[in-house]
């Protein structure tokens, strides 16, 4: 499911804003901005952090991550046990219900987890081929049978895009329309979508912690321009905006009415190239490109000193990263004789881009600046936030920023979706590399931390040298917020705990 953000002026916005405000601080219904809207509400089908990010509080999942985001503990499966030989999982499902009062069952449990195995549409289903069998042996008790043990496999059940979602209620609504208006078990449900402009949430009262819950709602609201964003929250048109411009955040400290919070993440931002274009499918000239960008010069001119040049596509801080991994020096000169070697002359590349985003806005400058020292032209594409994910999945672009979060604490989550992935062409870069494909799958069920640490130093070796994207910089989230806002808080993973904010 897609959606297109329509054009509104911004008197219009602002008018908007301050009509919604005025409601919801009656309400108690935190606001928050945000860039681009959602695409879709089922789980399986997307890949995005503006889907997952309302995800986590509109459905819940068998096992979640914990607000440090370091543990794993229990969701709407209260306790779990494991064979001796690992293969066998047998989950007690707590008594919860979904948002329109039915029982949530094992049944609802297995059914998720073979749809995102088995349904074509799945953007995950690599990662839960493991899954042999899952059957409700009971309501309350859900048997999972996997084909060989699974290091990542309790990781896996914590991901957003394996939420439970109703069976009776796909099977009866259809995906489209449950994609559209989903029964969840989270916090909060869906009252309503405008597509393009808010997704309006409200308490869910049969959420199985309801009492936890202080908001009686939530509006995510789009706003995709930051510098407008920032100006609603300052003006207390939105009581909070995420994607805090770097170069805003001295300005925003000094306002005695805001907070401005800088949460420890998994973020790494990346230059995606399409492999499947052309000349960029050569390793040589993808050594080049790397070669050609200086990644110091980027930090330093777009994110005031809040990141750092990335190394791997495993964040710092996370499992396994391998803090000694390649990193390419800034050389235009063997860039320059590397493309030339390469038979490389004229080359000239589409870079797809998010207009209204400050940061990838002065990051394609910088780029198409550096590439063209090296005889590369870098012809900006800029185009709505909306638009801009479906052109990525359809290839349509050469290069491109994007950025990703870790959903889970194992790096097999990652390293499958960008190295040893079918379903979505390893994040539409179409990189093919059989080895890494098979030392993926193999990563997956080594359980000596030893053995599988060193799987994954080699993975990073191997992306490094095939340059399946460039790893350009970490950085931590940026969010801001009002005084009266308590509890805004988002883990490393991403995940917000708004059943824990409170609006005073």
């Amino acid at each position: 499911m897609t959606s297109r953000w329509k054009s509104i002026g911004l008197a219009t916005i602002v008018a908007g804003l301050t009509l919604t405000a005025t409601y919801a601080e009656a309400a108690g219904v935190l606001t928050i901005g945000r860039r681009e809207d959602s695409t879709t509400f089922d789980p399986i089908k997307t890949a995005q952090n503006i889907d997952n990010w309302v995800f986590s509080n509109v459905y819940d999942v068998l096992i979640r991550v914990d607000k440090t985001g370091t543990k794993l503990e229990p969701g709407l499966a209260e306790s779990w046990t494991t064979s001796d030989d690992g293969l066998t999982y047998v989950f007690k499902i707590r008594d919860a219900k979904f948002s329109d009062g039915s029982p949530l069952t094992a049944e609802d449990a297995a059914f998720s987890l073979l749809r995102i195995r088995d349904d074509a549409a799945s953007l995950w289903s690599d990662s839960y081929k493991v899954i042999d069998t899952a059957v409700a042996t009971d309501a309350h008790t859900l048997t999972i049978k996997l084909k060989h043990p699974s290091a990542p496999f309790l990781s896996t059940l914590a991901l957003p895009n394996a939420s439970v979602i109703s069976k009776k209620g796909m099977e009866t609504l259809g995906a489209d329309a449950y994609a559209e208006k989903p029964i969840g078990s989270g916090a909060f449900s869906v009252s309503e979508w405008r597509r393009g402009d808010r997704i309006i949430l409200k308490k869910n009262p049969y959420f199985w912690q309801a009492d936890r819950v202080k908001l009686d709602g939530v509006e995510w609201i789009s706003v995709p321009d930051d510098n407008t964003r920032m100006l609603n929250v300052q003006a207390g048109q939105l009581d909070t905006a995420i994607f805090v411009p770097f170069s805003r955040v001295a300005e925003l400290k000094k306002d005695p009415n805001l907070n401005v919070d800088i949460d420890a993440s998994t973020r790494e931002d990346h230059l995606l190239i399409n492999h499947a274009h052309g000349e960029l499918g050569k390793k040589e000239v993808r050594q080049a490109l790397d070669l050609a960008i200086d990644k110091k010069a980027i930090v330093d001119a777009v994110t005031f000193g809040q990141g750092t040049v990335a190394n791997s596509y495993i964040p710092k801080g996370a499992l396994y990263h391998y803090a000694d991994n390649l990193q390419r020096p800034y050389d235009p000169e063997k860039a320059k004789k590397m493309l030339a070697e390469a038979g490389v002359s004229n080359l000239t590349l589409t870079y797809l881009l998010r207009a209204g985003d400050e940061v990838d806005e002065q990051t394609a400058v910088l780029v198409q600046q550096q590439l063209q020292k090296v005889g590369i032209t870098a012809t900006l594409q800029k185009v709505d936030p909306s638009q801009e994910w479906d052109m990525t999945v359809a290839g349509d672009y050469d290069i491109s920023v994007n950025y990703w979060t870790n959903d889970i604490l194992d790096p097999d989550q990652k390293t499958t979706f960008v190295l040893g992935h079918d379903s979505n062409n390893n994040y539409s870069t179409n990189y093919k590399n059989e080895k890494v494909k098979e030392l993926v799958a193999a990563a997956r069920l080594e359980l000596d931390p030893k053995k599988r640490e060193q799987m994954y130093i080699d993975l990073q070796k191997m992306a490094k040298d095939d340059v399946n994207w460039i790893d350009l910089y970490y950085s931590p989230y940026i969010n801001v917020s009002r005084k009266n806002i308590e509890n805004f808080y988002q883990n490393p993973l991403g995940r917000f705990f708004l059943e824990d904010t409170v609006k005073n």
